[in-house]
């Protein structure tokens, strides 16, 4: 799967894409901006995204535009999960900073057999 990361702190996004290879992925970016993730939307699978980038707090629209126009996954990565309350439509998860290794592995683990399940299905039909 082509994972995004969505996120303005260095040594975070290089942690979640650390993390991301580790577990078998591709990474595309990290990116730090609504602008840029826009620009790689495309070419991702999914995004783990932080609601805090260095355009504002501006994760949520992102996600929204991402799961509405490019049909790419969301996981949220935040240090504010209570900012996401009940969650956003279409987004699979939301994941408190500080991070373990095996939650954001996990995470995407069962994206990709979500997206595995939804693919399967489709051919089917």
């Amino acid at each position: 799967m082509k994972v995004m990361i969505v996120e303005d702190e260095g040594l975070i996004a290089l942690e979640l894409e650390r993390i991301a290879q580790d577990a078998g992925h591709q990474t595309v970016g990290p990116v730090s901006t609504v602008e840029q993730a826009l620009a790689y939307a495309p070419k991702s699978d999914i995004a783990l995204v932080d609601l805090s980038l260095s355009d504002g707090r501006s994760g949520a629209q992102l996600a929204r535009r991402l799961i509405d126009r490019y049909g790419v996954d969301v996981i949220f990565v935040t240090g504010s999960p209570e900012s996401v309350g009940n969650g956003i439509e279409g987004a699979l998860d939301v994941i408190s900073k500080p991070f373990t290794d095996d939650r954001i592995a996990g995470a995407l683990s069962r994206a990709q057999a979500l997206r595995r399940d939804f693919d399967g299905s489709n051919a089917i039909m």
